[in-house]
């Protein structure tokens, strides 16, 4: 049985803040309404036996504070670490999976979570309970999904912290929000037939542009925190030329993993 998972100093600073926020939440119970849904959160997972645990704990943390029923499911796909059994002794369940696909990995969790809206979390993700309670406001009012802008966590690249301002602004005039943590309603989810199979990378970027065609989709203003390792691990041109083909191609540059080392063979912290 592995140890409960330990934390570093930036992420027992970012926990202490999340527990921070689920208490400020505690003492105003009209955010926190009775919204009679169950909720999903589906982390997929890949070798992530340093961050999973954290994920988890995170979310278990938010959910003291929204007094919703729950679930966490982390879709292990075929890690040869020990994902599995740190996620598992910190409360989630596990689904085994031998996809080594983003959306084939995140649609495993969704046919098998019981929920009535679905969170999809990254598992280097930290979710907070204001980012679930705004999310779940969001759907109470009419919504059929939403997502919201990450902060990044430790030491980030100079050029990324020129870019990251105009980056989120692009985010927020598109409301095109990246993967690390999406929601939508399970019917709505259902209709759209979940995250694109037929691509290895921007199945995020449809599945937001999906979800729009069933109707209001929400950019919250509250932020997930999320690891900075990708931008702290690639060179700033191996990220360039991924953007640079996403702008000529569009999301069918992605239909095949060539080139996407970036997410199918990451360096690890």
């Amino acid at each position: 049985m592995p140890d409960r998972v330990r934390l570093g100093p930036i992420w027992r600073e970012n926990l202490h803040e999340l527990t921070i926020v689920s208490q400020e939440l505690q003492s105003k119970p009209e955010m926190i309404d009775s919204f009679t849904w169950m909720i999903s959160f589906v982390i997929p997972a890949h070798n992530e036996e340093a961050w999973v645990g954290r994920s988890v704990l995170a979310i278990s943390c938010a959910m003291e504070s929204v007094r919703e029923p729950f679930e966490i499911i982390v879709v292990d796909d075929a890690s040869t670490d020990a994902t599995a059994s740190v996620a598992a002794y910190n409360g989630a369940r596990v689904l085994r999976v031998e996809h080594r696909h983003i959306a084939a990995t995140r649609n495993a969790g969704a046919r098998q979570a019981r929920g009535d809206v679905l969170f999809f979390v990254d598992a280097d993700t930290l979710v907070s309970a204001e980012v679930v309670s705004s999310a779940l406001c969001n759907i109470g009012d009419g919504a059929v999904g939403g997502g919201c802008v990450p902060r990044f966590e430790g030491a980030l690249p100079f050029w990324w912290k020129l870019a990251y301002p105009f980056a989120a602004a692009i985010v927020r005039l598109l409301k095109l929000p990246g993967g690390a943590c999406q929601f939508c309603r399970r019917d709505a989810f259902e209709v759209i037939k979940g995250f694109s199979e037929e691509h290895f990378a921007a199945e995020d970027a449809l599945f937001v542009k999906a979800l729009k065609k069933q109707g209001a989709f929400v950019l919250l203003t509250e932020r997930v925190i999320t690891s900075g390792r990708n931008l702290r691990s690639q060179s700033f041109l191996t990220i360039a030329r991924l953007l640079i083909r996403l702008a000529l191609r569009g999301p069918d540059a992605f239909r095949e993993r060539r080139g996407l080392e970036l997410w199918y063979h990451p360096k690890r912290e």
